[in-house]
């Protein structure tokens, strides 16, 4: 899937311009951003595109040398599975931020 890169947000659109898959992120504090959203339209679920956009997103969060703070559930379990980007969790703010979602 080809995604668009913005300062706060991933996201996939077809040609009418529909959105189709989408992540946000905003700031957090001045080094770390809260994945606070994903969606992924419903064509096109069980396709494995929830998992190329966490993949994209976290890679463009990463490049930019930002940390993280997941709330959205799909994000928690993510991290929860892909422990190669635990350097880009901030802990700290994790757990201040959102106890019941550790990651």
């Amino acid at each position: 899937m080809n995604f668009t890169f913005e300062k706060n947000q991933v996201y996939a659109k077809n040609e009418e311009g529909k959105t189709l898959a989408l992540a946000t992120f905003p700031p957090y504090n001045e080094d770390t951003v809260v994945i606070n959203h994903t969606f992924v339209d419903p064509s096109l679920r069980g396709q494995g595109v929830a998992g190329e956009l966490m993949q994209a997103t976290v890679e463009h969060i990463k490049n930019q040398g930002l940390k993280v703070v997941a709330t959205c559930a799909y994000a928690v379990v993510w991290f929860k599975r892909h422990h190669d980007f635990d350097d880009i969790v901030n802990e700290e703010e994790q757990v201040k931020l959102s106890p019941e979602c550790q990651i």
